[in-house]
């Protein structure tokens, strides 16, 4: 069965406009600050990758008295008293977007590649063949030793990159 390059491109469209209210993609529906490659105030060029948590919602329910109890003159209850319970979602945790400086596309040469390999593998964070190549090993490598420095992230920091001794530290005006 031959399936036609068109179709994979076509789902994708009907699968994005149907996110869009009346499934049309506007300027108006989409998210401009999802969108953006650097948070603001960032030094030109300077690179930024971002990690999004999603919110935290969780559903309570209560309990509302519509009718009290209807009680005789004798302290009998002749009617219990009515509850509706009505349940309602809260946000716990709001989605949060982090923002972090990563090394720049033209930083990401085969041979920087290749020693983020070699610093992974000495401290026993990559295990293979050292490929060059920023591929899904690389990436898991990568966020496993990010996540032993408290940040869980694929993609390569360049605080991580620094740590590993692959990008200089920056010097502070006061050490000149």
């Amino acid at each position: 069965m031959h399936i036609s390059p068109l179709f994979p491109a076509l789902a994708a469209a009907l699968a994005l406009s149907a996110c869009a209210e009346n499934g049309i993609v506007t300027k108006s529906n989409i998210d401009p600050i999802s969108l953006a490659t650097a948070p603001p105030g960032a030094a030109p060029g300077t690179c930024w990758g971002k990690t999004v948590s999603p919110a935290v919602v969780e559903t309570v329910s209560h309990k509302v008295l519509l009718q009290p109890a209807q009680i005789s003159s004798d302290g009998r209850i002749q009617a219990p008293p009515i509850y509706k319970t009505e349940e309602m979602q809260q946000v716990v945790r709001p989605r949060k977007e982090d923002w972090f400086q990563v090394p720049c596309d033209t930083q990401m040469t085969p041979d920087f590649i290749a020693s983020v390999q070699r610093a992974l593998e000495a401290r026993g964070y990559y295990r293979g063949p050292i490929t060059s190549e920023m591929d899904m090993r690389t990436r898991a490598a990568v966020r496993r030793y990010q996540q032993s420095e408290g940040f869980d992230s694929p993609v390569l920091s360049t605080a991580a990159a620094r740590k590993l001794g692959l990008i200089a530290v920056e010097r502070q005006p006061s050490e000149a």
